[in-house]
């Protein structure tokens, strides 16, 4: 039976270790257990209303390292399980019988993950003396990685709240009622410029999927409820009978497309329906329908 426990929290360490990796460091970002995680604080977010989605993101960051912690310490205790207490030392008043094996292998587990280092507690079998000092340097290291994370996750969603507000911008501006007039040399560059910055938005969701459950209280900073301004303004500019802005425009549409089709496939559940998808985002975004469709000249064609 030792041999049964220390295998199984081999495993979890393993695992745990492979979704922090396939989160942080794997060109998809994306750790299934991770975005399980942060797909169930957002569904149970949800029944809060429109104050618990706003809370959903940073919530959903906290749950994710929170599980990475707990595989982490879980799996380290049953490796430890089976040498409790006789492969321990303890201190002075500490009487280790007191207390349930698994809730002092878990206790130690913590501690060393912790890297605190109380003392009171301490290996004596050699081989425990040999790795326990190597789950120290993982808490360290996942301590690392959580802040490398949110400092990753930060400046993607800086990125993205500034397109939202751009758009926002031009949409008072009534730009797609004047981008047909002018010159197309200030028309192409404008749509090229939104382009370039949803391209980068884009792959700042693939690389770091929990972006999506940030939400945003005020639709101009929300790009679910200014993307599909983006969309009709591209379908505007693909009338204009100048080849370099239709074509500046189809680039714009396509980009919408591609984001829409990320969302689609990885967080919304729809695919080849840009419309549904980017009122799918709205709706989940609790952004009002005329944050989303109140467009001038309207939201599509």
């Amino acid at each position: 039976m030792s041999v049964v426990w220390i295998v199984l929290g081999v495993a979890l360490i393993a695992l745990g270790l492979y979704e922090v990796f396939h989160t942080l460091l794997h060109p998809t970002g994306r750790g299934r257990i991770s975005h399980l995680t942060a797909r169930s604080t957002w569904s149970l977010s949800s029944r809060l209303g429109r104050r618990g989605r706003t809370l959903a993101g940073p919530l959903a960051a906290v749950a994710v390292v929170t599980v990475w912690a707990s595989m982490q310490v879980v799996g380290w205790a049953l490796v430890y399980l089976p040498f409790v207490p006789h492969g321990f030392s303890y201190g002075p008043g500490i009487q280790p019988t007191s207390y349930p094996a698994f809730v002092e292998a878990v206790y130690y587990s913590a501690v060393s993950m912790s890297t605190l280092g109380l003392g009171d507690v301490y290996p004596v079998e050699p081989w425990l003396r040999l790795i326990a000092p190597l789950q120290g340097l993982i808490g360290f290291a996942l301590l690392t990685a959580a802040v490398s994370w949110f400092l990753q996750l930060y400046p993607a969603l800086g990125r993205r709240r500034a397109l939202a507000l751009r758009l926002a911008l031009i949409r008072r501006a009534d730009t797609a009622g004047h981008v047909l007039r002018m010159e197309s040399a200030s028309s192409s560059g404008l749509l090229d410029s939104l382009t370039a910055d949803l391209a980068q938005c884009r792959v700042d969701l693939w690389q770091n999927a929990e972006t999506f459950y940030f939400t945003e209280d005020e639709a101009v900073a929300s790009l679910a409820a200014q993307l599909p301004y983006a969309r009709h303004l591209a379908r505007v500019a693909r009338r204009s009978e100048d080849r370099t802005v239709r074509n500046s425009g189809q680039m714009l549409e396509e980009a919408v497309d591609d984001y829409a089709s990320v969302l689609g496939a990885s967080f919304i559940g729809v695919v080849d329906d840009t419309d549904a998808i980017l009122d799918e985002f709205a709706r989940q975004h609790r952004q009002h329908r005329a944050a989303v469709d109140g467009l001038p000249g309207g939201a599509s064609d």
